[in-house]
């Protein structure tokens, strides 16, 4: 009975001693998973950008503008190069003279002869003006490059990102659609078809719930091919996580046409371009006149000689060439000719610019009455009606009929509305793009 009882005291303690062992066990790994647990869950999703604020990253940190810049930096440089003056050119001559007597022949002396002479060339009188004038043209085109370039590249970013903000907007609504026949469906295949009305009705709503995904995954397809040209606007991987919030408001403002044209005529970048490189074609030909006339040098030099005696001489010596065979007539005739293209290119602009301000402005003017017809909260409404009409064919109160015609519809119109916004708000980039200003510029009519 004793040896019973210390059995059991020993296998009680036993029991204790397993019990705080696998009591502190638990202590040291509890810690171990805590820690180990936040690295099984999901990313965390990217903060989301407004737009404005995407356009500006674009426009500073595009790997294209070091090229743009790298162009106002060269003509910068061109236009130190061409005020610069020549280098003078240092001639050195050395050599020995010997002085005899011609009737007797004897030898009165010989020694050193040396030389030294600087000439430094002088450009004809407003030459290196006019070429300074060619290279702060060129400058201006440079930097009328790269502004062009930005506010193309604004352009760009703002057309992208508009059409993923409509892309994700059409997605969400075609899932949320999708999941309402899915839902519909999970309820009738419960429920025990009576004939064959109730059977196709399934199937008509089925047939629908994958077309709608189909769309929702084309939408949502859009949207990430959208997200990835952005990415590489900003020069980033294409991958970068990237969300984008913001809603599709179209402005209502549109200036008077004639207005419109007016500032284009003397805002446009291409027209700002070609009258820069029309002027810079109008110095061209001054200074391909101007080069008809010779270059001059001065060439102040300096002379020893000692043989019999020692002579030295300090003079002045002047170089020109004489203009008898070569007077610069085919240059001037092809700095004219360029004149006359670059005109000929500055109308033929001028009359696109004007089409195309003109084309956008009324197509942005017919976007705008169309909108003025709709009610504001169409969209809204739309989707409540959808809702509605799937509340009521639950209950039995409308037929699959009108239950499909309002959710297709509801798709349609809100596609429709995405639409029209788009094209409009694109209009009114392209002619802001054309007017090189924006368009919230113009005072109210």
């Amino acid at each position: 009975m004793k040896r019973q009882d210390s059995l059991a005291r020993q296998s009680v303690c036993s029991f204790r001693h397993q019990a705080v062992g696998l009591a502190a066990l638990m202590l040291l790994v509890a810690p171990l998973r805590a820690q180990t647990h936040p690295s099984t869950n999901a990313p965390t999703p990217p903060q989301p950008v407004s737009l404005d604020a995407l356009v500006g990253e674009i426009q500073s940190r595009h790997p294209e503008l070091a090229f743009y810049r790298a162009e106002v930096a060269a003509a910068r440089a061109g236009v130190r190069g061409a005020r610069q003056w020549e280098n003078p050119e240092l001639s050195v001559e050395v050599g020995s003279k010997r002085v005899w007597d011609r009737g007797r022949g004897a030898t009165l002396g010989d020694g050193a002869v040396w030389s030294v002479a600087l000439a430094q060339p002088f450009e004809w009188p407003g030459r290196v003006a006019l070429r300074k004038a060619i290279a702060n043209q060129q400058i201006e085109m440079a930097e009328l490059g790269l502004a062009q370039f930005q506010a193309a590249l604004a352009s760009r970013a703002r057309t992208l990102g508009r059409s993923v903000l409509a892309a994700q907007e059409q997605a969400g609504a075609a899932e949320e659609v999708a999941e309402r026949f899915q839902g519909l469906l999970a309820v009738l295949v419960q429920r025990d078809p009576a004939g064959v009305t109730p059977v196709l009705d399934q199937r008509i709503i089925e047939a629908h719930a994958i077309t709608l995904s189909r769309q929702a995954a084309e939408a949502r397809r859009a949207v990430q091919a959208g997200l990835l040209e952005i990415n590489q606007l900003r020069g980033l991987p294409a991958a970068t996580p990237l969300a984008i919030e913001g809603a599709l408001t179209v402005a209502t403002n549109l200036p008077p046409l004639s207005q419109l044209l007016d500032v284009a005529a003397t805002n446009n970048f291409d027209i700002r371009l070609r009258q820069a490189e029309l002027a810079q074609q109008g110095f061209q030909v001054q200074l391909a006149r101007n080069e008809r006339y010779p270059r001059v040098t001065l060439a102040p030099f300096y002379a020893a000689e000692k043989a019999n005696d020692e002579q030295r001489i300090v003079g002045l010596g002047v170089s020109l060439p004489l203009p008898l065979w070569h007077q610069n007539q085919a240059g001037v005739e092809v700095a004219a000719a360029r004149q006359q293209q670059a005109e000929a290119s500055l109308r033929t602009i001028c009359l696109e610019v004007e089409r195309k301000v003109t084309e956008h402005a009324l197509a942005l003017e017919t976007r705008l009455k169309e909108m003025a017809r709709w009610r504001g909260d169409a969209p809204r409404q739309l989707r409540e009606a959808a809702v509605l009409a799937d509340e009521h064919y639950r209950l039995g109160a409308v037929p699959v009929t009108t239950y499909m015609e309002m959710q297709t519809r509801y798709l349609e119109a809100l596609e429709a509305v995405l639409a029209t916004r788009t094209e409009a708000l694109e209009h009114r980039q392209q002619l802001e793009l054309l007017l090189g200003c924006a368009l919230d510029s113009f005072p109210a009519r």
